[in-house]
């Protein structure tokens, strides 16, 4: 079973966590004088970034205005196409869904002034992003650009309620850090993320990486929903499983003051529910899922795709505590059945 296979390579990757931070004591190497302190020569001034912060303010400022004008424009099904040029990663199946299920209509967004945290990436970047925090339609939004020939929107996630962006890392010039994707200095390294969260939304508590996530309506509480549908939908002669994906999305992580990581990453869940016999049962079809499917019940099978995208603010190494999901947004992405 994958989910299975899954949980065996996350225990050995949790093994790994655990052996580096056994080795934790290992001392870091004396600071040494630079060259510039010992012959009394000025420091030379950090070369200017790939990407300025003043760039990025005007990349931001361009997308809400372009994105404005689409939303506001009357319905028709070419906006699709140009909404696409505009977003990737798991922003693209969500933008689609957005006009699909609108007939191509979705409202439009209202946007509140920007906080930018831009990485200080080296000139010859091939994949610079950055990521700004943002009231959109009155809610505190994570939003992060990436750029492959030209900027488009990555991700974005609603602040939950109760929660805070944690401090971000910045240097002199006011530009963020990126943690890299095998970084062992915080408890969960950026490229396991997804599928650590993949793995507590499937089995909850019981799961292998239970404890590097924290408890909450995006991980535990989804495992004991999906626990609870497949009986229920055995009870009534169905079958019934779920499963979360990292897939391919693209994952960006910035490190925060204390040392941990602010990891922004999409997952996809697939919900499946199957007849046993077609002659006597059917399947209702959700209202969400109404747009992709015509009929209101099906009698063989239902199969229903989400786009999820999370924010994680994870502790350091120095501090282990199990990781809050502190941002998300996601919705119905594909729907289809017989």
């Amino acid at each position: 079973m994958r989910a299975y296979g899954r949980r065996k390579v996350l225990a050995l990757a949790a093994g790994v966590l655990t052996a580096v931070t056994a080795c934790s004591g290992d001392a870091p190497p004396a600071p040494t004088r630079s060259a510039a302190a010992v012959t009394g020569a000025p420091s030379p001034s950090p070369a200017e970034p790939e990407v300025t912060r003043e760039e990025a303010a005007q990349e931001f400022s361009d997308f809400i205005l372009t994105d404005a004008g689409l939303r506001a424009e009357s319905p028709y099904e070419g906006r699709l196409l140009q909404a696409q040029d505009l977003t990737t990663g798991g922003q693209w199946p969500l933008t689609q869904s957005a006009y699909l299920s609108t007939s191509f209509a979705p409202p439009r967004h209202r946007w509140g002034a920007p906080t930018l945290y831009v990485p200080r990436f080296p000139q010859g970047e091939p994949a610079p992003w950055f990521s700004v925090l943002v009231t959109r339609d009155e809610r505190p939004t994570l939003l992060t650009f990436a750029r492959s020939d030209h900027w488009r929107l990555s991700s974005a996630a609603e602040l939950l309620p109760g929660q805070e962006l944690p401090e971000i890392a910045l240097d002199s010039g006011g530009y963020a850090t990126v943690v890299a994707p095998d970084d062992k200095s915080v408890t969960i390294s950026p490229q396991f993320m997804g599928p650590v969260h993949a793995s507590v939304a499937e089995t909850g508590k019981s799961g292998v990486t239970a404890d590097l996530l924290a408890a909450g309506p995006h991980t535990t509480e989804v495992a004991d929903q999906i626990a609870d549908s497949r009986d229920k939908a055995k009870a009534d002669g169905f079958s019934y499983d779920s499963i979360f994906s990292a897939d391919n999305f693209p994952v960006y992580a910035l490190r925060t003051a204390n040392g941990g990581a602010l990891i922004q990453y999409s997952l996809s869940r697939t919900t499946t529910t199957t007849t046993k016999t077609a002659e006597d049962d059917y399947i209702s079809v959700p209202d969400q899922a109404r747009w992709a499917i015509d009929s209101e019940v099906l009698r063989r099978s239902l199969r229903l795709v989400e786009t999820h995208q999370y924010a994680t603010a994870v502790p350091p190494l120095t501090a282990p505590a199990a990781a809050p999901v502190i941002a998300h947004d996601g919705a119905l992405t594909r729907a289809s059945g017989t």
